[in-house]
């Protein structure tokens, strides 16, 4: 029988350097990442309380900085990396969605910002 947990990791908070326009590669921004994944998780994690039967949080963490370290025209692109290093580097991760918020993009209108959702499965 598979036991199947959601993990999520709710708006992690870079500053980072991605967008089309010049200055937004000059100045950045602010960015919000939230990583929601389905885990199939082994009797290691339910049962005997070890970390190692399901997928460490930190991880996704860990990448969703890095990635977003890379400067990058398009979101698209820098959460399709983020979902591809997740799936490569945590083997019970099924199934992930990968949201990137970015506040005061230069739209020439007031807004509360605008974001993507990029879905991957294994």
């Amino acid at each position: 029988m598979k036991r199947v947990v959601e993990i999520s990791v709710n708006r992690i908070k870079v500053y980072a350097y991605h967008g089309c326009e010049p200055q937004e590669r000059v100045v950045g921004g602010e960015f919000y990442v939230s990583i929601s994944a389905q885990v199939e998780v082994e009797a290691s994690a339910w049962q005997y309380d070890q970390l190692e039967g399901t997928a460490d949080y930190s991880r996704f963490v860990s990448i969703a900085k890095r990635e977003m370290a890379v400067p990058s025209n398009l979101l698209e692109h820098v959460a399709a990396r983020i979902a591809a290093a997740i799936l490569e580097e945590c083997p019970t991760v099924m199934k992930l969605s990968v949201t990137i918020d970015k506040e005061n993009p230069p739209l020439g209108v007031t807004c509360q910002g605008v974001s993507i959702k990029f879905e991957q499965t294994r």
